[in-house]
């Protein structure tokens, strides 16, 4: 039956076998059916209020194999439109104000009703770093990592954060309704109270406690799952999310591809592109994409994250002195916590930054990316760039991309995956630079160095700057060769032609909006347009977004020459044949050194000490059998492959750059 057929009054014939069924309304004449309504499919059904309902010709077939017809039994309904091969029946309290969709099934539960205009969690203000509010977000369907980024912190922009504000306030009021909406093929099963929530297509919601006062933003190619013993307040989640086991959510944004779960809860969080949270808290964080927490007693609080993974016991405070929860942290992406760790708010964590223990003062790392930041004797370490040599830090760049699960078409959040980025090398530019000048200021070699209620060790300053400059120079030569790939130069003056940038957009600094790398410059552009009002829509403003992520490498390249510039201490247009070969000869270096870091890191992953457990009830021989049984050699482990494979293939690669160069004309 094409659902888009008009309903006609229902006849009286119907109403009498209606009736007969067990049936009954204050108002019959209130009730249109499409042709083709089998009134036999309706049993012991009270309609109130206007009913429009469609055609129950097909079954619906459980996953045990059991065959239930469609129709409606045990049930009573309140101003409802009923699409057609719907499945209703035992419905404890009623359904009111609903839209019911084709193919839907709902059974066994307690009340579904829309009370009153609801915005289904839109314009919700979620108090999102500062629990008193003063950053809040107000969320809706498409929010993006980045234009809640924005929204949150760049309160320095008051004119363009007020237009985002009110685009969404717009965007609100335009979705708002008496009606709620229960989409195509979804199931709704053993759930008790569904108050204001619009339910998108393909939605399957069981055993739920109770929703109230929001989206499920469920599609075809992504389904949602609403599992058992969920409580849900003022909430958004996108497509591909599953909401489980008695997790308790609050005032909460939950993106595309997330898994909450095992108890877990949340308030005033946002949560973007595959977030993962269990058995845990969370309070007032924003959660970037890939921000996940699996153990129990780990508190996430009043902090910006993203590719981050907090270990057991991790904790923050946000309560310093006595004017409230006020302060806040910032983890810059790929950081991690190990167990037991604590961080005093405020305090800024650099990227890909490890830290190890209970630190009790205020700090910002953000200039030394790639550190280990440990505590000894209450004191904070840092070990500037080592994470550059660590096997882990590799893993992990190369498994995001793996374990993305948005199928959606429509991809809500721009992830950026690069480990090396203008973003890190920006960084690893500002650390090289200031260890050196630690260096300098201290007129001698020092065995310690302080720096921002921190404590380097004279060896990690030395380590870390060349560990930097390493990273600068592998960096600096990808860019060159991926430029240069393909291309025929006969000339010096044809070298420099291509070597200039295409465009300008990509100097000077650049920020990362939470999985989106992009120039500053570029922000600001957006922001002026949006307060000059040339971009007036959050549809304008996702755009931008979109063509900020598809313009990466383009505005990577003019950064990326700016910088060679800087270390080569001439402009773009005199370069040489011979530059290039410098810069590629320091590229191959910097690659193989960093290869063969990481391949003694991995190598101890494969040490005797590292079999302690294996091999109960043997000797040494039967430990490394037990242990390759279970975790591999160390030649055939896929990542020291890689590591191999790497090192093969980047030297190919800056070995037939080198030979072309060789062939230019001077």
């Amino acid at each position: 039956m094409n659902s888009s057929e008009k309903h006609r009054k229902i006849s009286d014939a119907e109403v009498r076998i209606l009736l007969s069924n067990g049936c009954s309304c204050d108002n019959w004449s209130k009730i249109e059916v499409k042709e083709g309504f089998d009134p036999s499919r309706c049993q012991s059904v009270i309609f109130s209020g206007e009913i429009k309902l469609g055609v129950f010709n097909n079954g619906f077939t459980d996953e045990s194999g059991v065959t239930i017809r469609s129709g409606i039994s045990n049930a009573h309904l309140h101003n409802c439109t009923v699409g057609s091969d719907v499945v209703i029946n035992n419905i404890g309290d009623f359904i009111v104000n609903y839209n019911i969709e084709d193919d839907v099934i709902i059974r066994n539960c307690g009340k579904i009703s829309t009370e009153g205009i609801s915005t289904f969690g839109n314009a919700t203000e979620v108090a999102v770093l500062n629990e008193t509010g003063a950053r809040s977000v107000k969320i809706w369907d498409q929010l993006s990592a980045h234009q809640a980024y924005i929204i949150a912190l760049y309160r320095h922009r008051i004119k363009a954060v007020k237009k985002i504000e009110q685009m969404v306030t717009d965007y609100s009021k335009s979705v708002s309704s008496d009606r709620g909406t229960i989409g195509h093929n979804s199931r709704l099963l053993n759930c008790r109270n569904i108050r204001n929530v619009r339910i998108g297509p393909f939605s399957s919601i069981e055993g739920t406690i109770s929703l109230n006062e929001g989206s499920i933003n469920s599609c075809k190619e992504d389904p949602v799952h609403i599992g058992h013993g969920v409580i849900m307040e003022h909430f958004i989640i996108c497509s591909g999310s599953s909401v489980t086991e008695s997790t308790l959510i609050d005032k909460c944004f939950v993106g595309q591809g997330c898994v909450l779960g095992k108890h877990y809860s949340a308030e005033n969080s946002l949560f973007f592109a595959n977030c993962g949270g269990y058995h845990g808290e969370a309070c007032s964080i924003f959660a970037g994409p890939y921000t996940v927490t699996h153990h129990k007693s780990t508190l996430l609080i009043a902090g910006i994250f993203s590719f981050m993974n907090a270990g057991s016991g991790s904790n923050q405070s946000n309560h310093m002195y006595k004017l409230g929860p006020i302060h806040q942290g910032i983890m810059e992406r790929g950081s991690k916590t190990t167990s037991d760790s604590y961080l005093l708010w405020p305090a800024r964590i650099g990227p890909y930054t490890l830290v190890m223990g209970r630190h009790y003062k205020n700090m910002d790392t953000s200039s030394l990316p790639f550190s280990y930041l440990i505590e000894s004797n209450d004191e904070s370490i840092l070990v500037p760039g080592i994470n550059l040599r660590s096997v882990g830090t590799i893993r992990d760049a190369q498994k995001w991309p793996v374990r993305d699960k948005r199928k959606d078409p429509v991809k809500i959040d721009q992830v950026n995956f690069n480990l090396l980025s203008p973003y890190t090398i920006r960084k690893m530019l500002e650390g090289r630079n200031l260890l050196k000048r630690l260096k300098s200021v201290s007129g001698t070699v020092s065995a310690l160095y302080t720096y921002n209620n921190m404590i380097i060790k004279g060896a990690s300053l030395e380590r870390g700057i060349e560990l930097y400059q390493t990273g600068i120079n592998k960096f600096l030569g990808n860019s060159l060769i991926k430029r240069l790939e393909n291309t025929e130069i006969r000339t010096n003056r044809e070298l420099q032609a291509r070597l200039n940038p295409d465009q300008p957009m990509g100097k000077g600094e650049w920020v990362d909006l939470s999985g989106l790398i992009a120039p500053q410059q570029a922000v600001n552009d957006l922001l002026d347009d949006i307060e000059s009002g040339k971009i007036d829509s959050i549809g304008g403003v996702a755009e931008s977004f979109r063509t900020m992520h598809s313009s990466y490498y383009d505005w990577e390249w003019t950064w990326a020459c700016e910088q060679m510039e800087d270390e080569a201490g001439k402009s773009i247009d005199k370069f040489t044949a011979g530059d290039i070969i410098d810069m590629v000869e320091k590229w191959k270096k910097s690659v193989v050194y960093l290869d063969k870091l990481l391949y003694e890191d991995a190598r101890k992953e494969f040490t005797l000490s590292s079999m302690t457990g294996f091999g109960i009830d043997g000797g040494d021989e039967i430990k490394k059998l037990d242990f390759e049984q279970v975790r591999g050699d160390f030649e055939s482990n896929s990542v020291v492959a890689a590591i191999q494979e790497h090192i093969s293939q980047k030297t190919a690669l800056g070995d037939d750059l080198i030979a072309r160069m060789n062939l230019i004309s001077q």
